[in-house]
């Protein structure tokens, strides 16, 4: 970790073999001392580790008991992807993880860390409890949380709490129950009806209430824009404009490189389909 204000950890549950993406994120990782990274896996990776990532051994079975621990009820997370429902509550699940830490978060793996401290500074990380890198709904491939009791509990707020724990299936509760498209006009959340009474319900409703404060603004990149580079630890778009993150989400679904370079270079491109090393002038 840098010498800086706040101290963050990122809380990653992930299972099964690591993708050919891992590589990408924790590379840029390494760019990121402002962070520590705990990646809860049954996976044992034989690759090289940045200092700010660890790996943490342990069953699905073990993370549905300890969440059914800590939540009093019983809890049976039967597949990976259920987990993302799980992402608000990781504060409270592995609370003893984060202790020593002013700022908890969550983050998938699909993801290429630009400079996060150049976008997440002290003074926003003076001001806000919890901080999400889109401007219309709490994303659930990277937030940050204030280490608090406030924030670490908000989640148990949503009246579908506990049918979204306990439900086998995916409910989308981390972020918006899959009606992202509905907010792309800049339309509020609450003028559409959704199944669950989701995350961004909870943190949209106590900011409005200034029971918290919360940050909302479009700094990623995600989909297949193309024109992308990664340089030395920032991600930069045509040039022009630069983000906290690159989101694969998009691009996993239509490139899978053949052997994979032993070591990422510093610098390199993406464009829609792939990612692609070439010397910068």
């Amino acid at each position: 970790m840098t010498d800086n204000k706040f101290k963050i950890v990122i809380l990653i549950c992930y299972y099964g073999d690591f993708p050919w993406y891992f590589k990408y994120f924790l590379h840029s990782c390494a760019f990121n001392l402002c962070i520590n990274v705990l990646i809860f896996s049954d996976t044992a990776y034989d690759g090289e580790l940045p200092g700010n990532v660890k790996i943490i051994n342990i069953s699905l079975r073990d993370v549905s008991d300890l969440a059914g621990y800590k939540m009093g009820y019983s809890i049976d997370i039967g597949y990976a992807y259920k987990l993302c429902d799980f992402k608000p509550a990781y504060g409270f699940i592995f609370s003893e993880y984060i202790k020593d830490y002013d700022f908890w978060g969550q983050s998938d793996i699909d993801v290429i860390y630009g400079d996060i401290q150049g976008f997440i500074t002290d003074e926003v990380l003076t001001e806000f409890d919890f901080i999400s890198v889109r401007h219309d709904y709490t994303t659930g491939c990277f937030a940050l949380y204030r280490n608090n009791a406030l924030m670490n509990n908000i989640f148990r707020r949503s009246k579908d709490c506990r049918k979204v724990l306990t439900d086998s299936r995916y409910w989308g509760f981390d972020e918006f129950n899959f009606l992202h498209p509905l907010l792309s006009d800049g339309s509020s959340i609450f003028n559409f009806k959704t199944e669950i009474e989701t995350f961004t319900h909870i943190i949209k409703k106590a900011d409005m209430q200034k029971e918290i404060k919360a940050y909302f603004d479009f700094i990623l990149l995600e989909g297949v824009p193309g024109r992308i580079k990664f340089n030395k630890g920032r991600i930069i778009y045509d040039n022009k404009v630069e983000a906290v993150l690159y989101h694969l989400f998009w691009l996993k679904k239509v490139y899978k490189p053949g052997l994979m370079e032993r070591k990422i270079p510093d610098q390199y491109y993406i464009s829609p389909k792939r990612i692609y090393f070439k010397t910068f002038q």
